[in-house]
Order: C-alpha cells, then structure tokens, then sequence
C-alpha cells in the first residue's frame, strides 16, 4: 500500500509549506508497530513547530501531526496481541500520513468502548491537563483559566471542580463558549471585559494560561502575590513581562518531562486518562479527508470554532 502524508521540508506557514506526497512506506524497525491510520487531529501544537518557532530540535524534513489513533497491521512477535487493534502510535513518526510506524512499548492500546475521534485527540490536550493538575493542584483554590473554550481549557476546568477546586472561572475570547463554560460549572468571563478579568485574576490563587501576551501581563500584574501562574502555551503567538517578582511564573510543557517517564509510568498516564475522558464533556469533531486538508487547517483558524478539525486518514 502506497503511504501518503503531509510533509514539510522548510518552515513556514503550514498552508504554504506542506505538501501532501505519495511514497511506499519505508522499511519498518523490528521493535516497531506499523499501524493505518484512522484519524488524526489538528492541534496548536502541530502547526507551531511548522513555523519554525522549535526549529532547534525539528529536523528536516519532517512529517506533521503528533496524535492520532489507527489499527495495528505488523507487530513484533513480542506484541501480536495488538494485531487488528487500535491503539495510539505515539512518539515515532508524525501523524499525518496513512501508515505510521512507532515503538511498540510506547503504543496505547484504546478501549473498546472508546470512540475513535475521541481516541485520536487523547494524548496531547488530556496528558497536558493531568500533568498540570498533579504538579499544580487546584485543590481549594481559585483557579483562573485562559483559553477556556479550547479543548485543554475544557478539560481542565472540568477536572480542576473534580480535583477539588473552591471555584473555577474561564476567559473565553468567543461569546459562543460562554454558555458551555457555564453548563460545566466554570464561570465564562469575556476577554475584552477587563474589568472581570482583573476582579477574577485578583482572587486567583493559579491561573492556567495558554494566551500570553497582554492578557498574561494584565492577569499577572493583579493577582495576589502568594499565587502560581501557570504557562502552557502562547496562542496569542506573543510573549510577554512580568513586572513584579510574585507570583510565581511555572513554564510547563509536556515535552520537557516525556524523557523522564518510564514506559510503565506512560502508559499508566492512560490508565488514568481513559475513565476521565469517559466522565468528561468534549467539544465535536468535524471531519475532513486527508485530501482536503487545506480545509481542515482554515476550520482551525475559524474564531469562535467549537468543533475539532480531524484528519481522516482512510484512502
């Protein structure tokens, strides 16, 4: 079978850079798991390192995407059990092509009664979410969420009220997320209503941010002095200052502690992922060919957007 994925050779905006090419698969590792693709999604996180902004550690060329989910079609002897199984190639190839190949050991195996486009979406939103909340718990404290209406925002406000958290208010930039916020029982405040934004960020004990820029300075230059703020992520796509030396700044991405885990301590991580996942709300998923995938990354710049964009990798 003829593999086709979308690969970039340079940086650059992924509309201008990626390119969808047709190739036999290359030969697979004997460690490896060679698996079809089903669905991948597309993700903040798939499209920055395209730009270049982590050109020190992406090497070119590369394929993009880093989660999905598809069927298992060679296994190690080792790993026969997988054979027609889904599961999660994770930590191998990019994700955006119909045939992946990964190391065995770090495949998750999905539950059976897991639907695949939620499957395909369970590992970079939901392990940031719970890695988080372990480091920084929000047990009795007021918690402060940027981004609220994306899908980390989501999980976390939800799993924050479990873990504990006296309240939960999200800043949400689109007036269609307010109502959604509210129904999961975190109080939507909108971004351009500073007034809100000071009065929550002034009684925040941590603060979520996945925004940066002026909303960070402006959250950080209120909140009491005891409090963590937590940034994962900069979807403004600006940086930004801190002008006083409290609260504490924590910079969290998941990259940074993937090498520290054991492959028992990874795949425990979904052993505690798979029943959150089952016990949580989800925004949709709108699916689009892997032809059409032009169309699928203009969804994801869509303001406002409440449905995931979800590459199907089925020929």
């Amino acid at each position: 079978m003829m593999n086709q994925a979308l690969w970039y050779r340079r940086f650059g905006e992924p509309e201008s850079v990626l390119s969808a090419e047709a190739s036999a698969p290359a030969l697979r590792k004997p460690g490896d798991l060679r698996v079809r693709m089903l669905f991948s999604p597309v993700n903040a996180s798939d499209l920055i390192p395209i730009t270049g902004a982590y050109r020190h550690r992406t090497p070119l060329p590369a394929v993009a995407g880093y989660e999905g989910v598809g069927i298992v079609e060679q296994a190690p002897e080792s790993f026969a059990h997988l054979l027609g199984k889904r599961v999660l190639p994770l930590r191998g190839q990019g994700t955006w092509q119909r045939v992946v190949d990964c190391p065995a050991e770090y495949a998750i195996p999905v539950p059976d009664d897991i639907d695949s486009r939620l499957a395909a979406r369970a590992y970079i939103n939901p392990l940031a979410a719970q890695m988080m909340l372990t480091r920084y718990s929000p047990q009795g404290k007021q918690v402060l969420l940027t981004a609220a209406g994306s899908d980390c925002g989501i999980l976390l406000g939800q799993w924050a009220r479990l873990a504990g958290a006296a309240a939960v208010y999200g800043i949400h930039r689109s007036p269609v997320h307010a109502e959604r916020l509210a129904r999961l029982g975190i109080a939507p405040i909108a971004q351009n209503d500073l007034q809100a934004v000071r009065a929550a960020a002034a009684r925040a004990d941590v603060v979520y941010d996945a925004t940066g820029g002026t909303l960070a300075e402006t959250i950080l230059s209120t909140m009491p002095e005891p409090g963590i703020f937590i940034c994962y992520g900069l979807l403004s796509g600006q940086t930004f200052r801190q002008q006083r030396a409290l609260p504490r700044v924590a910079w969290f991405h998941i990259r940074n502690y993937l090498d520290a885990l054991s492959v028992e301590a990874w795949q425990s991580a979904f052993h505690h992922i798979w029943p959150a996942l089952r016990a949580s709300q989800h925004g949709d998923a709108t699916v689009y060919p892997l032809t059409e995938w032009q169309r699928a990354l203009g969804a994801y710049r869509e303001a406002g957007r409440v449905s995931k964009p979800m590459l199907s990798m089925d020929a």
